[in-house]
């Protein structure tokens, strides 16, 4: 009992520590796999540790209390020393805080606790996570012994230099004695295997050479900085800035607005320069690229996300602002409003979602609009359904909604989980005929009944052995509809009683300072009840006392305001929200653009031997042509594919060689242009030069080329707008 009187004083934290366990234990199970028997899952073992150390769950509880009330984070910061140093072109940023002192915090309060419950001390030591048992206390060790060297942020930032993207992690050095220790972590974790990091200062910098075609990742570690990179080059670059006191990106618009983002103490910070971004990810087909604009995505700017925490409360917020006022799809999430659907919703919900939308019916046109450039029939069938049952979705139903929705789910328990759909109407009446319309013209007319002053519908809709009903009533201009009659007259008990969740003191104190009540968007989650679907599958006896704490807990909500030019978050809800996805950008950014450039490139390469391959098999083919002329040549027939003639032989498929691919013409694949160009006498080609040339900076950065030896060569160079010679593609560099 004194237990469970824990648990309702603590809950957030006891949560915390439930999936902590459970990411130990089953981190452990995965560890140890090779004592469990076989195709045992990591739930069974969750559940035998569980068993076999009673009061551990209690023990975790107690071990998470005292965590969150003794352990320190880093304060705020107010600025930074590094965002200045960035290069100019940097297009994704992250910036941490040293949690050093936090992790040596941790691990003496955990050892602590080991010294004095017998239970945690007898399964760290003796249970599954025994194996790994050092290795996390040593890793804990390792990473506050190397923090106590770095300042009190450390950057992740990804940038454009010339044609190439890159990658940079940078902190402070806070005292000597660093590269010795990371040289020796790095052989340390490589045993007896060669480091895959080379670690360097600035002399050792300054002669090193590339370690061959295939990148490694490269530390500097000067007085003042600790820099990380993916080769030499770039880090050559940014040693360079560094000597120089370069201070160029806090000039450029993004660095200004990353800049703008430490006002007021930042712990996390993460910024991504969409429109740049976007400008430099490879075209898809015109078709692709029309739609992307008419959608209004394309006018993205800037997406900047912030965690702080003040009077020790977290706050999160995100902006993704637009070049130019928001429209098409873009254009949907509608301006901030009081959210009346909320009044019917239950206040021990498990999930809640609330948009409100501009216009439903332009919303049709805009998705009509979109679907049928790339199929024009795509509304055909639903054109001749309207037909049939003699009703306008847009205008008879669509038109009659004012764009408010909410979704609201209860319970997920079998066989019939409990959800509302809640949306606000312009003309009751004419929605309440047009649904009429269309259930009967369906053969679904279902029950009717009223209950205190509202009508109630209820429809039975066929799915396999047993039929889904749905329940909707019409009530102060709200369309509610249901699981169960039962679950949509309790939406209006709720609405008429004021005790629903947009009447609550658990969703007001949800509210970031600052920030109104009128919203474009809310998502509402009740974290216990969302453990409570994790912890079921693999600790059934504990999933029972989080279902006693639901509706007890801080809920877990995020909110939407969108204007003309921006869309943006905040939430008193944790760390990781939307940042999760900025943070993972600023790495994953310059090596996406790496990797498409890679796959670009080796497809050209390919391609590039298809046609030294089938001018060889022209040659030998029609003797007295000797090579193909072009690549048209070399393709089909665009008029009878299937005869092959000296004019077009069929070698190589129209994806690379179709009709328009003569010799004053580029044809294009992959990212790359194409074009051969022979050297012909009295009618008779002795030599030929294929070339490939990316279309653009960010689809490749080598252009390719060969003659009839079949050597393939390359050159480092912007795209080229005109073929090269024999002579000039035999001096470029031979492709290993």
């Amino acid at each position: 009992m004194g237990f469970a009187r824990t648990l309702q004083q603590r809950q957030p934290y006891f949560i915390n520590c439930a999936l902590t366990a459970a990411a130990i234990m089953l981190a452990a199970s995965a560890c140890s796999a090779q004592v469990a028997p076989a195709g045992q899952a990591p739930e069974t073992a969750w559940t035998q540790e569980v068993n076999k150390y009673p009061g551990l769950l209690e023990e975790f509880g107690r071990l998470v209390e005292k965590l969150q009330s003794n352990v320190q984070f880093p304060p705020p910061r107010p600025e930074s020393h590094v965002l200045p140093l960035l290069p100019e072109s940097t297009m994704s940023y992250a910036a941490f805080p040293n949690y050093g002192d936090a992790a040596n915090q941790v691990l003496k309060i955990f050892r602590q606790e080991l010294q004095e419950n017998p239970v945690l001390r007898d399964w760290w030591q003796h249970g599954k996570v025994a194996a790994v048992a050092p290795k996390v206390e040593d890793s804990l060790e390792k990473f506050h012994q190397l923090n106590q060297y770095l300042g009190d942020e450390f950057v992740v930032s990804g940038a454009t230099e010339g044609r190439d993207a890159s990658l940079l992690i940078v902190a402070e050095v806070r005292k000597p004695g660093l590269k010795k220790l990371l040289q020796q972590m790095v052989n340390d974790s490589a045993g007896k295997s060669k480091p895959s990091v080379r670690v360097l200062d600035t002399q050792e910098l300054a002669t090193a050479k590339d370690g061959g075609r295939a990148e490694q990742p490269v530390i500097l570690v000067r007085p003042d900085f600790v820099v990380g990179a993916l080769d030499l080059a770039t880090l050559r670059k940014f040693n360079a800035r560094l000597d120089r006191g370069g201070r160029e990106f806090v000039a450029t618009p993004f660095g200004q607005r990353v800049a703008q983002g430490y006002e007021g103490g930042v712990t996390i910070l993460a910024a991504a320069d969409v429109h740049k971004i976007l400008s430099l990810s490879p075209t898809g087909t015109p078709q692709s690229e029309l739609t992307f604009q008419h959608s209004g995505f394309a006018d993205m700017k800037y997406l900047v996300w912030r965690h702080t925490s003040a009077n020790g409360q977290e706050v999160s917020q995100a902006e993704l602002s637009f070049v130019a006022p928001r429209h098409g799809a873009a254009s949907w999430l509608a301006k901030p409003t009081l959210m009346g659907s909320l009044d019917f919703v239950s206040p021990k919900t498990m999930l809640a979602a609330t948009m409100v939308l501009k216009n439903p019916a332009q919303i049709f046109d805009d998705v009509r609009e979109l679907s049928s450039a790339s199929n024009p029939n795509a509304f055909a069938t639903l054109a001749v359904a309207e037909q049939a049952l003699k009703l306008s979705v847009k205008e008879d139903l669509l038109s009659q909604l004012a764009g408010e929705i909410t979704l609201e789910l209860d319970n997920v328990t079998p066989p019939r989980p409990a959800w509302k759909a809640i949306l606000k109407v312009i003309d009751p009446e004419r929605l309440k005929q047009s649904l009429s319309t269309l259930l009967a013209a369906t053969h679904l007319e279902g029950e009717q009944f009223i209950v205190d002053d509202v009508s109630y519908r209820t429809v039975r809709i066929p799915s396999g052995q047993k039929p889904v009903e749905i329940c909707y009533a019409f009530v102060d201009g709200y369309l509610v509809m249901g699981s169960s009659r039962e679950t949509v007259a309790e939406g209006v008990r709720l609405h008429r009683n004021g005790e629903s969740l947009g009447k609550s003191e658990r969703l007001l104190a949800s509210l970031p300072p600052g920030y109104s009540r009128a919203a474009s968007a809310l998502f509402y989650q009740d974290p216990i009840a969302m453990a409570e679907l994790q912890v079921r599958q693999f600790a059934p006896q504990m999933a029972g006392t989080l279902a006693q704490l639901r509706g007890g807990t801080a809920a877990s909500v995020i909110r939407l305001y969108g204007d003309d030019t921006t869309i943006r978050e905040a939430s008193r809800s944790g760390a990781f929200d939307v940042g999760a996805v900025l943070v993972v950008a600023a790495v994953a950014i310059p090596n996406l653009l790496r990797s498409k450039i890679a796959a670009n490139e080796a497809s050209a390469v390919g391609s590039v031997r298809t046609v030294n391959t089938a001018q060889v098999t022209y040659a030998a083919t029609y003797p007295n042509k000797g090579y193909a002329p072009n690549l048209a040549t070399l393709g089909p027939d665009p008029r009878i594919p299937a005869a092959y003639s000296a004019d077009h032989a069929g070698f190589i498929d129209e994806n690379l060689a179709n009709a328009s691919c003569t010799a004053d013409a580029w044809c294009t694949k992959s990212g790359f242009h194409f074009r051969v160009t022979a050297f012909c006498k009295q009618h008779l080609c002795q030599e030929y030069v294929v070339v490939a040339t990316p279309i653009a900076t960010n689809t490749g950065t080598r252009s390719f080329c060969s003659t009839s030896d079949g050597v393939i060569h390359y050159k480092t160079s912007p795209p080229l707008t005109s073929p090269v010679g024999v002579s000039e593609c035999r001096a470029w560099s031979p492709l290993q």
